[in-house]
């Protein structure tokens, strides 16, 4: 499925990227979005990016996300089970 996004022809440059760097960036942008709105897993979120599952996880910081995002309970339960 492809999907086709109208942006300005300026925006590229504004954000001082290449329109391919800019593709790559929202593509990632997106990916991370939705990662983090717990709609994609991080392996699907990564196919999304275009990067591997490990990639995806190591970028997750640039865009302030966390790559596990439990809260006390969760991880007293985690712990609990370990």
């Amino acid at each position: 499925m492809e999907l086709v996004v109208q942006i300005p022809q300026s925006l590229p440059d504004a954000m001082q990227r290449s329109p391919e760097e800019f593709a790559r960036d929202a593509k990632m942008a997106m990916a991370v979005k939705f990662y983090e709105m717990k709609r994609l897993s991080s392996g699907m979120a990564a196919q999304l990016a275009g990067v591997s599952r490990v990639e995806f996880l190591l970028e997750l910081h640039r865009y302030g996300v966390a790559v596990i995002d439990l809260n006390a309970a969760e991880i007293a339960s985690d712990a609990a089970n370990a």
